[in-house]
């Protein structure tokens, strides 16, 4: 059972701040595959934008697709040195929000946000970090139409009741939380280490998407 949040999105916070800090201006500019439309600076801003909303008020549950976009937009004229210093500003409130009410989704999200930007800018990193288990334990227990089990590194998902011919699939905590996210896209899922023809379930492993090109990390 996961239990205890606190620590995972500070952690994740610093990091993409220290990554971004580090990149030249054309790096920032970079498009974001996993983000179609998006460029480093707007990952930034999204997440500042979210932190900046949820300690106001403004925000009480995920971001809507047009309250995302106006985040955007809100520092679109700044520099990402700014929306930085703004997200870290906000951050303290949310993170204790976050802690508190053990709001996953907001982990789960700058987690994602943090590996699109690797993704982007060619520095993968932080891919067994605790929290990459602790989201993993959650976003591998879902309900698909057919009995799956899910091997990991670690440990093995068992979606349904124990079958001898349950589907199976061999993964990565990283990877799944990749593909459970919306950041492979259908092809890429079903070339992944299969049993067998994984059709049935190929529309239900990710929670949003998949993604509409393949996202190569």
């Amino acid at each position: 059972m996961v239990t205890g949040i606190d620590g995972f999105y500070p952690d994740a916070r610093l990091r993409i701040a220290a990554l971004v800090e580090d990149l030249p201006p054309e790096a920032r500019a970079a498009p974001v595959p996993a983000c179609p439309g998006w460029e480093v600076r707007d990952v930034v801003a999204h997440l500042a934008g979210v932190a900046e909303d949820a300690v106001v008020g403004r925000l009480t549950g995920p971001p809507t697709e047009s309250q995302t976009a106006e985040q955007v937009d809100r520092c679109r004229a700044l520099s990402c040195e700014v929306v930085l210093e703004r997200w870290a500003l906000a951050a303290p409130g949310f993170e204790r929000r976050i802690g508190a009410a053990q709001i996953w989704p907001a982990v789960v999200d700058v987690l994602s946000h943090e590996h699109d930007i690797r993704g982007a800018v060619g520095r993968p990193g932080a891919r067994d970090v605790p929290a990459v288990r602790a989201v993993t334990d959650l976003l591998l227990r879902f309900k698909p139409p057919a009995l799956m089990t899910i091997e990991v590194e670690d440990s093995t998902f068992r979606l349904g009741d124990p079958a001898a011919d349950a589907l199976a699939l061999r993964t990565s905590r990283w990877e799944a939380l990749r593909w459970r996210t919306g950041r492979r896209s259908r092809a890429q899922l079903a070339a992944m280490d299969w049993s067998r023809d994984p059709g049935p379930v190929l529309d239900h492993l990710a929670f949003f998407g998949p993604a509409g090109a393949d996202v190569v990390e």
